[in-house]
C-alpha cells in the first residue's frame, strides 16, 4: 500500500536495519476507545506492508481508553514506546518490546507525566546520558497549553525532579486561539543538528489551520529557548517528526489535513539552515 492508503495521525517512523517501521494512532478509532497500535513497514518509503499490531489493549479488564500518538525509541538494546493512554485521564506511558514489530508490554510504572496533570504526546529525549520524557500539559485543563521536560530514571519506569518548562503555546508570535482563549500543544520531538544545535518541533494552530513550529536552544534541554518565526509545516497539518534516510537525506512526516477521516502520513524534504530545521527550498 502507499502512504495515501494509511489513515493514521501523529505518524512516527523508526529507521532500522534497512527498514522503515511506521507507527501512529489509527484514524478510525482516535478519538473514542481503540483495541490497539498498528506498525507499517517500508524499505523505500513508498510501499508499505498491510499493518501489523504491535500493541493489544489488556483483556483483563474493562478497556474504555483512547492510544494516542505512538512513538518508537531503542534504548540500551530493546524498543520503548511512548504512548498516550486515557486511562482515567490523559497520561503518557511507556512500554517496552525486544524488536520494533513488538508486542509492546506496559514498562513503566504507570504514567510518567505528572499525577493529576492532562498531558499527552510525550516523546524520549537523551541528554549527556540522562533519559528525558518531553510532553504537553494540555489546554483542556490549563487554557494556555505548555510543554515540558522531565527527566526519567535509567531504567524508563519513573520520573526524576521536577518538570522543566520549555514553552508556553501563546508565546508564539504566529499562534492563534482554538476555539475560545485556548492555546494548543501537540506532539513536541526533539532534534538535534549536525552541529550540535537542539531545536524542538511542536503543533498548534494558526490562521492556515494546524501547523508545525520550531523552538531552539543553545544549552541543552534546560533552555533558554528562543521561538523560531519560520514554521517549518503550515499546510493544515502538523503533529510530526523528524528522520534521516538510510541515503542520509533529512525528512519530515506528518499528518495532513488535521481532519478526521482524511488524514494521512505526509513525509516532505528539509535542511538543516544555520542549525535549524527548515522546508527545503
Amino acid at each position: 500500500m502507499k502512504l495515501t492508503d494509511i489513515n493514521i495521525r501523529d505518524p512516527f517512523i523508526l529507521a532500522e536495519n534497512g527498514t522503515y517501521y511506521l507507527y501512529g494512532t489509527r484514524g478510525a478509532s482516535c478519538w473514542g476507545t481503540s483495541t490497539g497500535l498498528d506498525v507499517y513497514t517500508s524499505t523505500d518509503l513508498e510501499t508499505w506492508s498491510d499493518p501489523h499490531e504491535v500493541f493489544t489493549a489488556p483483556t483483563d479488564r474493562e478497556w474504555k481508553a483512547h492510544m494516542w500518538a505512538p512513538e518508537v525509541h531503542k534504548y540500551n538494546g530493546a524498543y520503548y514506546m511512548f504512548v498516550t493512554f486515557n486511562d482515567p485521564t490523559n497520561a503518557t506511558y511507556i512500554l517496552r518490546s525486544e524488536t520494533p514489530t513488538g508486542p509492546f508490554a506496559l514498562h513503566s510504572n504507570g504514567g510518567v507525566t505528572p499525577q493529576g496533570w492532562v498531558c499527552l504526546d510525550g516523546t524520549f529525549y537523551v541528554e549527556d546520558g540522562r533519559p528525558y520524557i518531553v510532553f504537553s500539559h494540555e489546554w483542556v485543563q490549563i487554557k494556555d497549553g505548555k510543554i515540558y521536560a522531565q527527566e526519567l530514571s535509567a531504567d524508563l519506569k519513573n520520573t526524576v525532579g521536577e518538570p522543566i518548562l520549555i514553552l508556553t503555546a501563546s508565546e508564539h508570535p504566529k499562534v492563534k486561539p482554538f476555539g475560545e482563549d485556548a492555546y494548543v500543544t501537540d506532539g513536541p520531538y526533539m532534534y538535534r543538528s549536525s552541529e550540535g544545535k537542539l531545536s524542538m518541533i511542536w503543533s498548534s494552530f494558526a490562521e492556515k489551520g494546524y501547523l508545525e513550529a520550531v523552538i531552539c536552544s543553545e544549552n541543552g534541554i534546560r533552555g533558554p529557548w528562543k521561538h523560531s518565526e519560520d514554521l517549518l509545516f503550515e499546510q493544515d497539518g502538523g503533529h510530526g517528526m523528524i528522520f534521516r534516510t538510510f541515503d542520509g537525506d533529512l525528512k519530515f512526516i506528518c499528518h495532513q489535513p488535521n481532519k478526521t477521516p482524511l488524514e494521512r502520513p505526509v513525509i516532505v524534504d528539509i535542511e538543516e539552515v544555520n542549525g535549524i530545521p527548515a522546508r527545503k527550498s
